[in-house]
Protein backbone atom coordinates (compact mmCIF):
# COMPACT_ATOMS: atom_id res chain seq x y z
CA UNK A 1 0.00 0.00 0.00
CA UNK A 2 1.40 3.40 -0.98
CA UNK A 3 1.90 5.78 1.90
CA UNK A 4 0.44 9.27 1.56
CA UNK A 5 3.94 10.74 1.71
CA UNK A 6 4.96 8.96 -1.49
CA UNK A 7 1.99 10.39 -3.39
CA UNK A 8 2.48 13.96 -2.21
CA UNK A 9 4.07 16.35 -4.67
CA UNK A 10 5.78 19.36 -3.11
CA UNK A 11 6.02 22.96 -4.31
CA UNK A 12 8.34 25.32 -2.36
CA UNK A 13 6.41 28.28 -3.84
CA UNK A 14 3.09 26.95 -2.53
CA UNK A 15 4.65 26.60 0.91
CA UNK A 16 5.97 30.19 0.82
CA UNK A 17 2.90 31.94 -0.54
CA UNK A 18 0.31 30.06 1.55
CA UNK A 19 0.42 32.33 4.64
CA UNK A 20 0.01 35.70 2.81
CA UNK A 21 -2.76 34.23 0.63
CA UNK A 22 -4.54 32.90 3.71
CA UNK A 23 -4.39 36.32 5.39
CA UNK A 24 -6.01 37.87 2.30
CA UNK A 25 -8.72 35.20 2.07
CA UNK A 26 -9.55 35.55 5.77
CA UNK A 27 -10.19 39.25 5.16
CA UNK A 28 -12.07 38.89 1.86
CA UNK A 29 -14.31 35.89 2.48
CA UNK A 30 -17.37 35.65 4.74
CA UNK A 31 -17.33 33.30 7.73
CA UNK A 32 -18.61 30.26 5.84
CA UNK A 33 -19.33 28.92 2.38
CA UNK A 34 -18.42 26.49 -0.36
CA UNK A 35 -15.24 27.12 -2.36
CA UNK A 36 -13.97 25.54 -5.58
CA UNK A 37 -10.21 25.62 -6.05
CA UNK A 38 -9.17 25.45 -9.70
CA UNK A 39 -5.67 24.18 -10.61
CA UNK A 40 -5.01 22.84 -7.10
CA UNK A 41 -1.64 21.46 -8.26
CA UNK A 42 0.15 19.65 -5.44
CA UNK A 43 -2.77 20.07 -3.01
CA UNK A 44 -0.71 22.07 -0.50
CA UNK A 45 -2.92 25.15 -0.79
CA UNK A 46 -6.10 23.10 -0.33
CA UNK A 47 -4.73 21.56 2.86
CA UNK A 48 -3.24 24.75 4.32
CA UNK A 49 -5.86 27.32 3.32
CA UNK A 50 -8.86 25.16 4.26
CA UNK A 51 -7.42 24.71 7.77
CA UNK A 52 -7.29 28.49 8.17
CA UNK A 53 -10.89 28.97 6.96
CA UNK A 54 -12.81 26.72 9.39
CA UNK A 55 -16.28 27.71 8.15
CA UNK A 56 -15.57 26.72 4.56
CA UNK A 57 -16.09 23.54 2.56
CA UNK A 58 -13.28 23.16 0.01
CA UNK A 59 -13.55 21.46 -3.40
CA UNK A 60 -10.10 21.01 -4.98
CA UNK A 61 -9.66 20.28 -8.69
CA UNK A 62 -7.03 20.07 -11.40
CA UNK A 63 -6.94 19.53 -15.16
CA UNK A 64 -4.13 16.98 -14.78
CA UNK A 65 -5.40 13.59 -13.64
CA UNK A 66 -1.92 12.84 -12.30
CA UNK A 67 -2.24 15.68 -9.78
CA UNK A 68 -5.31 14.22 -8.07
CA UNK A 69 -3.50 11.58 -5.94
CA UNK A 70 -1.17 14.26 -4.55
CA UNK A 71 -4.12 16.54 -3.72
CA UNK A 72 -5.91 13.64 -2.02
CA UNK A 73 -2.78 12.74 -0.06
CA UNK A 74 -2.22 16.30 1.23
CA UNK A 75 -5.90 16.57 2.23
CA UNK A 76 -6.30 13.08 3.73
CA UNK A 77 -8.29 13.27 6.97
CA UNK A 78 -9.46 16.87 6.40
CA UNK A 79 -13.23 16.49 6.73
CA UNK A 80 -14.09 19.85 5.11
CA UNK A 81 -12.06 19.10 1.96
CA UNK A 82 -13.93 17.09 -0.67
CA UNK A 83 -12.25 14.51 -2.93
CA UNK A 84 -10.47 16.27 -5.83
CA UNK A 85 -12.17 16.54 -9.22
CA UNK A 86 -10.61 16.57 -12.67
CA UNK A 87 -11.69 19.92 -14.14
CA UNK A 88 -10.83 21.59 -17.45
CA UNK A 89 -11.90 25.25 -17.45
CA UNK A 90 -12.42 25.05 -21.24
CA UNK A 91 -15.33 22.62 -20.84
CA UNK A 92 -18.77 24.18 -21.37
CA UNK A 93 -20.05 22.21 -18.38
CA UNK A 94 -17.97 21.56 -15.26
CA UNK A 95 -19.11 18.03 -14.31
CA UNK A 96 -19.20 17.24 -10.62
CA UNK A 97 -18.71 20.86 -9.54
CA UNK A 98 -21.31 21.81 -6.94
CA UNK A 99 -23.35 24.94 -7.59
CA UNK A 100 -23.95 27.59 -6.57
CA UNK A 101 -20.45 28.30 -5.25
CA UNK A 102 -19.69 31.04 -2.75
CA UNK A 103 -16.12 31.42 -4.00
CA UNK A 104 -13.72 30.16 -6.65
CA UNK A 105 -9.98 30.34 -5.98
CA UNK A 106 -7.40 29.91 -8.74
CA UNK A 107 -3.67 30.38 -8.12
CA UNK A 108 -0.89 30.36 -10.71
CA UNK A 109 -2.92 28.99 -13.60
CA UNK A 110 -3.43 31.94 -15.94
CA UNK A 111 0.24 32.31 -16.92
CA UNK A 112 0.89 28.57 -17.41
CA UNK A 113 -2.13 27.88 -19.60
CA UNK A 114 -3.18 29.03 -23.08
CA UNK A 115 -4.94 32.41 -23.13
CA UNK A 116 -8.29 30.72 -23.94
CA UNK A 117 -8.24 29.25 -20.42
CA UNK A 118 -8.64 32.74 -18.94
CA UNK A 119 -11.91 33.21 -20.84
CA UNK A 120 -12.95 29.68 -19.82
CA UNK A 121 -12.24 30.47 -16.18
CA UNK A 122 -14.26 33.69 -16.28
CA UNK A 123 -17.22 32.18 -18.13
CA UNK A 124 -17.29 29.15 -15.83
CA UNK A 125 -17.11 31.34 -12.75
CA UNK A 126 -20.03 33.42 -14.02
CA UNK A 127 -22.04 30.18 -14.49
CA UNK A 128 -21.18 28.60 -11.15
CA UNK A 129 -20.96 31.45 -8.63
CA UNK A 130 -23.82 32.45 -6.36
CA UNK A 131 -25.01 36.06 -6.89
CA UNK A 132 -22.66 37.40 -4.18
CA UNK A 133 -19.88 34.91 -4.97
CA UNK A 134 -16.25 35.89 -5.52
CA UNK A 135 -13.64 34.70 -8.01
CA UNK A 136 -10.16 35.15 -6.51
CA UNK A 137 -7.06 34.66 -8.66
CA UNK A 138 -3.41 34.80 -7.59
CA UNK A 139 -0.19 35.09 -9.56
CA UNK A 140 2.05 37.48 -11.48
CA UNK A 141 0.43 40.03 -13.81
CA UNK A 142 1.72 42.83 -16.02
CA UNK A 143 0.35 46.13 -14.72
CA UNK A 144 -0.31 49.13 -16.97
CA UNK A 145 0.53 51.63 -14.24
CA UNK A 146 3.68 50.02 -12.80
CA UNK A 147 7.00 48.87 -14.28
CA UNK A 148 7.41 45.09 -14.45
CA UNK A 149 9.87 43.64 -11.94
CA UNK A 150 13.00 42.18 -13.57
CA UNK A 151 12.22 38.80 -11.95
CA UNK A 152 8.79 38.76 -13.65
CA UNK A 153 10.32 39.73 -17.03
CA UNK A 154 12.74 36.82 -16.71
CA UNK A 155 9.94 34.48 -15.60
CA UNK A 156 7.80 35.56 -18.56
CA UNK A 157 10.65 34.88 -21.01
CA UNK A 158 11.22 31.46 -19.43
CA UNK A 159 7.52 30.58 -19.67
CA UNK A 160 7.32 31.55 -23.35
CA UNK A 161 10.47 29.55 -24.12
CA UNK A 162 8.90 26.48 -22.50
CA UNK A 163 5.55 26.94 -24.27
CA UNK A 164 4.72 29.82 -26.67
CA UNK A 165 1.07 29.69 -25.49
CA UNK A 166 2.12 30.56 -21.92
CA UNK A 167 3.21 33.89 -20.43
CA UNK A 168 2.42 36.48 -17.78
CA UNK A 169 -0.83 38.20 -18.77
CA UNK A 170 -1.65 41.88 -18.69
CA UNK A 171 -4.03 42.57 -15.81
CA UNK A 172 -6.20 44.81 -18.01
CA UNK A 173 -6.65 41.94 -20.51
CA UNK A 174 -7.65 39.53 -17.72
CA UNK A 175 -10.13 42.09 -16.37
CA UNK A 176 -11.49 42.48 -19.91
CA UNK A 177 -12.22 38.75 -20.14
CA UNK A 178 -13.94 38.93 -16.76
CA UNK A 179 -16.06 41.85 -17.90
CA UNK A 180 -17.08 39.99 -21.06
CA UNK A 181 -18.37 37.18 -18.81
CA UNK A 182 -20.29 39.57 -16.53
CA UNK A 183 -17.73 39.91 -13.72
CA UNK A 184 -15.74 42.96 -12.74
CA UNK A 185 -12.44 43.44 -10.97
CA UNK A 186 -13.44 44.59 -7.49
CA UNK A 187 -10.09 44.66 -5.73
CA UNK A 188 -6.37 44.14 -6.38
CA UNK A 189 -4.09 43.19 -3.49
CA UNK A 190 -0.31 43.46 -3.92
CA UNK A 191 1.34 40.28 -2.62
CA UNK A 192 4.94 39.26 -1.88
CA UNK A 193 7.38 38.36 -4.69
CA UNK A 194 5.68 40.66 -7.25
CA UNK A 195 2.41 38.73 -7.28
CA UNK A 196 -1.14 40.06 -7.16
CA UNK A 197 -4.37 38.73 -5.72
CA UNK A 198 -7.38 39.75 -7.82
CA UNK A 199 -11.00 39.72 -6.64
CA UNK A 200 -13.78 39.51 -9.23
CA UNK A 201 -17.51 39.75 -8.57
CA UNK A 202 -20.75 40.51 -10.33
CA UNK A 203 -21.52 44.24 -10.47
CA UNK A 204 -23.90 45.40 -7.75
CA UNK A 205 -27.47 45.48 -9.14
Amino acid sequence: MTMHGEQRRHSPAAERNGPPILAALQRLLPASGLLLEIASGTGQHAAFLSEGLPGWQWQPSDVEAGALPSIAAWCAGLERVRPPLRLDVLDDVWPGVPAPLDAIYCANMIHIAPWACTAGLMQGAARQLAPQGLLITYGPYLLDDEPTAPSNLAFDADLRARNPAWGIRRLSDVAGEAQAAGLRLRERVAMPANNQLLVFARPAP
